[in-house]
């Protein structure tokens, strides 16, 4: 019985300093989460196409490459 109310208290504690840490949080504003979720976005379109292209031709020059020694 001694450790289960060891093991709430443990429990209790815990959420009560998360709560007092997340007060001290600085939360950034609605325009900074917008303009850094577009610059993710824009950022994961980019190198998702950097990737692809490079794919593509990296695929190309291994057929190319194969047709030859095939």
């Amino acid at each position: 019985m001694n450790k289960k109310v060891k093991w709430y208290r443990r429990i209790f504690s815990f959420l009560r300093e998360v709560r007092a840490e997340l007060k001290k949080v600085t939360w950034p504003s609605r325009n900074e989460v917008q303009s850094t979720t577009v610059v993710v976005i824009l950022t994961t379109i980019f190198f998702g196409l950097y990737l692809y292209f490079m794919d593509l031709i990296f695929s190309w020059v291994l057929n190319q490459v194969r047709g030859l020694f095939g």
